[in-house]
Formats: structure tokens, C-alpha cells, sequence
């Protein structure tokens, strides 16, 4: 299936996505019809464990961050159905071979992650100053 159609169709799957503390079993088989039960479980395992984390400035602007297993990974989670070129992005590893270079995916398990706990309502904000962000961007380069 082509990314474009892939796209369209995740995003209408995480969209459908009811508030609360859990996924229904529609939405987990909805969301396998498109992802393997490694990245799902991934992904959940994730918001289970508290690693998602929202900044928000005090001018609006929000950043992502996923603590992963060995990094913590900086996230662009807009999923965009009609325009590719705005798709997603994480700065791991599996997102460079699996989404950019192979295609196999549209989406790594952070960003999965992050877009599961905003439907989700799990995912906690944190203000964040301009030092604050500065930090983060310190941080994410010294990867």
C-alpha cells in the first residue's frame, strides 16, 4: 500500500481514538491492521511507563520528547494525510530505516507513542522556558 493511503489511514485510526485510560479492543485491532503488535506494545508500553512529555512554551509552541530505552528522542508528531512532506518525524534510529529509507512504516513507536497519549489524554505537559528549550535542543545534539 502506498505511504500516501497509509497515512490517510492512521490518522483516521488515531482519530477515532476514544478519551480515556485505555484502549478498546476496536482500537487495538484497528490500529494492527496497519502496525505490527511490536510497535502497538512499544508504543503503549511507552505511555505506560510515563516517557511521553509535552513542553509547552509560554508563547504556545509545544515540543515532544520520548525517553526511549538508550536516548531520549525529540518528536514531530503531525501526521499530515494530504501533504507527505509534512509527515512525521523522530529523531531514532528505527524512524531513519523504517519510515525514511525503507518505507516499511509511516511511523516509529515515539511517535506512535505521542499521538496514542494525546488521544489518550495521557500525556503530561510541563512548562517550558526559553532556557528550558535551549537545553532540549543541547540535549538532542549531543546525540
Amino acid at each position: 500500500m502506498a505511504t500516501l493511503e497509509l497515512m490517510v489511514i492512521t490518522e483516521a485510526i488515531i482519530k477515532s481514538i476514544k478519551p480515556g485510560p485505555y484502549l478498546d479492543d476496536h482500537a487495538i485491532q484497528r490500529l494492527k491492521s496497519v502496525f505490527p503488535d511490536t510497535l502497538i506494545l512499544g508504543a503503549l508500553d511507552l505511555i505506560d511507563r510515563d516517557s511521553v512529555i509535552t513542553y509547552t512554551t509560554p508563547w504556545g509552541r509545544t515540543h515532544y520528547e520520548v525517553l526511549g530505552s538508550t536516548a531520549t528522542y525529540t518528536v514531530l508528531p503531525q501526521l499530515s494525510a494530504t501533504n507527505p512532506s509534512s509527515r512525521a518525524y523522530c529523531s531514532c534510529p528505527s524512524f531513519t530505516y523504517a519510515v525514511l529509507i525503507s518505507e516499511t512504516f509511516v511511523l516509529c513507536k515515539h511517535v506512535l507513542a505521542i499521538r496514542l497519549a494525546e488521544q489518550l489524554g495521557k500525556c503530561p505537559t510541563r512548562p517550558a522556558s526559553k532556557d528550558d528549550l535551549v537545553a532540549l535542543v543541547l540535549r538532542q545534539n549531543a546525540h
